[in-house]
Formats: C-alpha cells, sequence, structure tokens
C-alpha cells in the first residue's frame, strides 16, 4: 500500500509544532542562497512583511544546479534537530520560477477546505 500524499505547507507553517519530526510535506519559497559543501539550500517567503526561511537538506537530489532567485516546489521530511533548527531533507525539489504564489497560497486553502469538508461528510 502507498502512503498517503504529503500534505502542503505553508513555510511559515513549518516552525511550528504543528509540524512533527518526521513528517512528508511539501512546501514552496524562493531559493536565496545554497552552500554546496554542506548540501543545503534556503528558501525563503515573505508573509506579512516577515520573511520566513525554510532549510533545505539537498542530498538526495545532488546534483542540484540553483537558481538563485528562483520559485522552487520541494517534497520531503522534516527533521528537528536538538538546537531546536528544523530542516526538510528533500526528495524533489522542483524549480517553478514563475509561479503566481497568491493563486499557489489559495490553491492550498481551497484544498485544505476541500479535505476538511470530505473528511466531515464521511463522519457523519
Amino acid at each position: 500500500m502507498l502512503p498517503a500524499p504529503a500534505p502542503f505547507h505553508l513555510p511559515w507553517e513549518i516552525q511550528t509544532d504543528a509540524v512533527k519530526d518526521g513528517a512528508s510535506l511539501r512546501t514552496f519559497g524562493r531559493l536565496t542562497g545554497y552552500l554546496p559543501g554542506e548540501s543545503m539550500a534556503v528558501l525563503t517567503c515573505v508573509r506579512a512583511s516577515v520573511q520566513h526561511q525554510v532549510s533545505v537538506r539537498t542530498t538526495s537530489v545532488e546534483p542540484f544546479h540553483p537558481i538563485t532567485g528562483a520559485q522552487y516546489t520541494v517534497l520531503g521530511e522534516i527533521e528537528k534537530t536538538d538546537d531546536g533548527e528544523t530542516i526538510l531533507h528533500a526528495r524533489v525539489l522542483n524549480c517553478v520560477d514563475g509561479v503566481d504564489v497568491a493563486l499557489l497560497q489559495k490553491a492550498i486553502e481551497e484544498q485544505r477546505n476541500f479535505f476538511k469538508e470530505r473528511d466531515d461528510v464521511g463522519t457523519e
């Protein structure tokens, strides 16, 4: 049996306790940094004039040819370190430059509402 698809989490939700260690998820952000020696990338997203960062381990998607400033989507698993840092271990890292981020956020919210309504109907 296949595992359930990883849900989308907005970048500012990843640092919260709602996302558990080892959880699979999908997210997005603009690539603002890449350290090839450490196989680490940094995705950022701005919400209400606050910049949120997601650290992404790229070991499983090497060789990775980054385009700094481009939009990326990532699918992977969360690791919460002892020092409180949250790292997303990428299984898939796609450049989606040109995507309308506001429309993507709206689509994520619509998908969440659909799943919530579907689950509510199933429990009645």
